[in-house]
């Protein structure tokens, strides 16, 4: 089972999740590119670390994103919608992408980390 609401239906629950440390949603099945992964394993960074920062609603590292795709994020909580963080390994930046909640399974099916280019 797991410990977190499919969606939300306010803000502040997403903001007192967040605050306990408490993931804010499902990865789904786990994916990545070769090419993300090869980046990873030479700059000796294990993929659930960026996993765990993406799941705990820490979308970027900073100057990665602006502050409407945070909120786009934010509010894709609300909604079910597609999330993406952006994280720098090595100097380059990393996309993790969770896809939006499947209607008829009511859960978030995948999510894959890559490179911008790969997307």
């Amino acid at each position: 089972m797991y410990d977190y609401p499919l969606t939300y239906s306010h803000p502040k629950d997403v903001e007192l999740r967040r605050l306990a440390g408490k993931p804010l949603f499902g990865l789904g099945r786990l994916v990545a590119t070769p090419a993300a992964l090869e980046l990873l394993a030479t700059a000796h960074c294990h993929p659930a670390r960026l996993l765990q920062r993406h799941q705990l609603g820490e979308w970027c590292d900073p100057g990665e994103l602006c502050a409407s795709d945070k909120a786009a994020n934010d509010q894709a909580l609300l909604t079910g919608g597609r999330l993406l963080s952006v994280y720098r390994v090595n100097g380059c930046r990393l996309y993790v992408i969770t896809e939006a909640v499947n209607d008829p399974t009511g859960q978030r099916d995948s999510s894959c980390i890559l490179l911008p280019s790969e997307y």
